[in-house]
């Protein structure tokens, strides 16, 4: 798969959005876009499969494998064909829905929305609960889609008509994901603030993949956890990471847990999970209130990594009785109720494993704040349980201009050291927003993994320096990244005064001769 093939799927399939975007915010047609690609690499892989049972071979076209199922689901095997597909995908599309269908329809302006609300309706209601109300988010009556049925229907046709034309399955089996981490990120750019409730850039989400997975080689899997995973792109990191001893990479191996809030952006998740390739199997995704209710109560609810992007400074139920959950009991008091940073934290470092590692992003207020958080912070630091802090550059997420951090947590650190690495000076600007480039995540991750001091970009602290600072984690007060003022030779500079005042007397008495030769009377 060359480089120039992904961008020419990531620009079709954005491309293919238009039309929506003449009369729609970016935040209303994301979920007709996804949810259409989505259904479309769900139907064409389908009618592959069926061309492959049937006659051992791959399609020519999606046109000829549509051919072939409409003959074979009226022939005798019918039954053991639609077992089979049930089987291997956990859900079955008839003849007459399949995304193929519809196009053909489209151009035969036979199309009708209700065929495709069924459509979903059926795979919805398949057996288990893997795609319960995965398309709930798709409404076709929206009059975010026209104020007519005819005027949605044209809609919804010429997005079809756009994705028709491109066959995912002629390209490479990571293409289609990446293009949908794409398509995520371009929402994002143009949702605004929005785009927290869903995306983390892409050069963070790599960033704490590899710090979460960083030593952790295993041959009996690895679990990893999100209690607030929107799109589940900090998830998807750890395939892209996660070692084992032989050093092959274990996708298999890899079990998902997340949770999010809001419905539309769970089965956003849900989504691109399954076009990562992500089994069924793999999957542990449940939509629900973190701090309000713990999950999971169930057997693993330890996990090797655990990467947080939680919403910042966002206001919660901090309850009295929540001091005696088992989540932050140890910590004496809660985080001040306007201000769920730390509640976050403590959730998701409950939910570490004793040899995991755990990487969460969050406002630099976490870091100097005292009251409540400032005890909380003292508790994690005295059990050496705060391993790293890396200072973010401003800028580069799209639902906030402040400068952010990385809070890196263990449970086995011995020597309560702090690492502080202030990388608030490696972007590339574009616009309005900041980049995180390769090369830049390379410098952080590199003096990450070495863990020593480095001029004016990172510092080993001692515990007993961060006692003295009184348990304050101000990257600042720990990586001083003035520059020196350049020393002033006064003697000199008097010199050189002295020497521009005697230049311009013995300029002045030049002039003054130049006027009496010329008659004039002494003008300076």
């Amino acid at each position: 798969m060359t480089e120039l093939k992904q961008e020419d799927l990531n620009n079709r399939l954005w491309a293919a959005a238009d039309e929506m975007r003449k009369t729609m915010s970016a935040d209303s047609y994301k979920d007709y876009l996804l949810g259409l690609v989505f259904y479309k690499n769900l139907s064409d892989k389908i009618l592959y499969e069926v061309v492959d049972l049937i006659e051992d071979r791959k399609p020519e076209s999606l046109e000829e494998a549509q051919k072939i199922y409409e003959r074979e689901f009226v022939s005798e095997n019918k039954e053991d064909l639609i077992e089979e597909i049930r089987h291997q995908f956990g859900c079955f599309i008839e003849p007459n829905f399949t995304f193929t269908k519809f196009s053909q329809q489209v151009n035969e302006r036979s199309f009708m929305l209700a065929d495709l609300a069924q459509a979903f309706r059926d795979i919805e209601h398949s057996q288990g609960h893997f795609y319960e109300g995965l398309f709930e988010d798709f409404d076709i009556n929206s009059k975010d889609l026209g104020n007519t049925l005819s005027a949605r229907n044209a809609l919804i046709s010429s997005v079809i008509r756009a994705l028709s034309e491109i066959d995912f399955l002629k390209y490479d089996t990571d293409a289609l994901g990446d293009a949908y981490e794409y398509l995520i990120s371009r929402f994002a750019s143009e949702s605004g603030k929005k785009a927290g409730e869903f995306y983390t850039p892409k050069a963070v989400s790599q960033l704490l993949g590899r710090i979460v997975t960083d030593g952790q080689e295993s041959k009996s899997g690895f679990t990893i956890y999100d209690p607030t995973m929107g799109s589940g792109s900090l998830l998807l990191q750890a395939k892209n990471y996660f070692k084992d001893t032989s050093k092959l990479c274990l996708t298999d191996k890899i079990q998902y847990f997340g949770q999010e809030l809001k419905n539309q952006t769970y089965n956003l998740a849900r989504m691109n999970m399954i076009l990562h390739r992500v089994s069924a199997q793999q999957q542990h995704l449940r939509q629900g209130d973190t701090l309000g209710v713990d999950w999971p109560s169930d057997e693993p609810t330890n996990f090797d990594a655990v990467v947080m992007n939680p919403p910042y400074s966002q206001k919660y139920d901090a309850a009295p009785g929540l001091l005696t959950d088992p989540r932050f009991s140890p910590y004496e008091k809660l985080p001040p109720k306007s201000k769920a940073d730390l509640a976050f934290l403590l959730h998701g470092f409950y939910h570490l494993k004793n040899t995991g590692t755990m990487g969460i992003v969050l406002p630099h207020g976490v870091l100097f704040r005292g009251s409540s958080e400032g005890t909380i912070r003292q508790k994690l630091l005295e059990s050496g349980n705060i391993y790293a802090v890396i200072g973010l550059p401003p800028g580069i997420f799209f639902s906030t201009g402040i400068p952010t951090c990385i809070l890196v947590l263990r449970k086995n650190h011995v020597a309560r050291d702090v690492l502080f690495i202030d990388s608030s000076k490696d972007f590339r600007k574009e616009g309005p927003r900041n980049y995180l480039l390769p090369t830049h995540l390379d410098k952080i991750f590199k003096a990450y993994q070495e863990r020593k001091n480095i001029d004016k970009y990172a510092y080993l602290a001692s515990f007993e320096e961060i006692k003295n600072n009184d348990f304050n984690l101000n990257i600042p007060r720990y990586v001083d990244t003035t520059e020196e003022e350049e020393q002033i030779d006064l003697e000199a500079v008097f010199k050189e005064l002295s020497d521009i005042g005697a230049e311009e007397k013995n300029a002045i008495e030049e002039l003054n001769r130049y006027f009496q030769e010329l008659g004039l009377s002494e003008r300076l």
